[in-house]
């Protein structure tokens, strides 16, 4: 069946690069605003009988881009789409996964079928903050890990010194997976969140003193969790070389202030979005667009995914 490549406005230049390792385009398509706001989208070439992937992360502003994302779907679907599947890499509402308070929204779940009324017959999503979204999905969800590709892409930082830290218990999972790989052990910072930007470590378990942290997490968006982390590890002896390593960088609000603040080797991130603005931070892009490719290579012949899929 005819692949072809569709893309919002998310992250043009990552649907771009998936479709060179292709060897074909984007197709063209069009996203407008009328005078009130109103979102018209429309393909400008046809789609029909076609296995269709529409590239698009729900990353800031995320209502924005979601709604992009529900609309190509829907104006492939009514152009023929013969197989409609969305390429998430940074998927937007997935910390919302659980009534934390009682009387909210459970964002996770209602993205989930919004997607599914648009007519997606399989999502696929990098490193989700929440694995367990997976279950809020009546349809196949593939679930990505980079964890491979940073660990090849730090390695040469890796040292007997070095230890891998969580900077909160949904890490360790992560944490784990990565102190596998590169046969370092890892520590765990206890996190207790204050608001949506402040957070405070109450304490690190694992031996951190004289080692050289390397902070594993699923995304960077205010830093706090980083610098709280950090700060924890610093007052307990570590060594002031400090390696981030994360999937999605969102680095909103004061991120670009607190990570500046830090003793920062380096921050690993992907392209899953587009590489914000972030000064003198010593940022390292780790493309996801070979990963992609193979996935949408094998998702259209209907090959095993096994090995590109998160086991966490």
């Amino acid at each position: 069946m005819n692949l072809v490549i569709v893309a919002g406005s998310g992250n043009p230049s990552l649907a771009d690069s998936i479709a060179e390792r292709l060897g074909t385009r984007v197709a063209r398509s069009s996203l407008n605003r009328f005078p009130d706001t109103e979102l018209h989208a429309a393909l400008d070439e046809s789609v029909r009988g076609c296995d269709v992937y529409v590239v698009q992360p729900t990353g800031p502003p995320v209502d924005l881009h979601l709604m992009e994302l529900l609309f190509l779907a829907d104006a492939c679907r009514r152009a023929g789409a013969a197989r409609l599947s969305a390429i998430v890499p940074y998927f937007g509402y997935a910390r919302q996964d659980r009534r934390a308070k009682g009387r909210e929204a459970v964002g996770g779940r209602l993205i989930a079928d919004m997607l599914s009324g648009a007519g997606f017959e399989r999502i696929v999503a990098l490193d989700l903050h929440t694995v367990s979204l997976e279950g809020f999905f009546s349809m196949p969800l593939e679930h990505l890990s980079a964890v491979s590709l940073f660990a090849n892409a730090i390695e040469e930082l890796v040292t007997d010194k070095s230890v891998i830290v969580a900077p909160d218990l949904g890490a360790v999972k992560l944490a784990e997976s990565y102190g596998e790989l590169l046969g370092r052990p890892i520590a765990i910072a206890h996190k207790t969140r204050l608001s949506g930007e402040e957070v405070r470590v109450r304490g690190i378990v694992g031996e951190v003193a004289g080692r050289a942290p390397i902070i594993v997490d699923d995304m960077i968006s205010t830093g706090g969790t980083i610098e709280a982390a950090a700060a924890a590890m610093i007052a307990a002896g570590c060594l002031p070389e400090i390696t981030v390593v994360a999937s999605h960088a969102l680095l909103v609000g004061s991120a670009i202030r607190r990570l500046s603040a830090l003793p920062l080797k380096r921050i690993v991130v992907t392209d899953s979005l587009p590489t914000p603005e972030h000064g003198s931070l010593p940022l390292q892009v780790v493309s996801v667009a070979p990963m992609l490719a193979e996935t949408l290579s094998r998702l259209n012949i209907g090959e095993s995914m096994t090995e590109l899929l998160s086991h966490r």
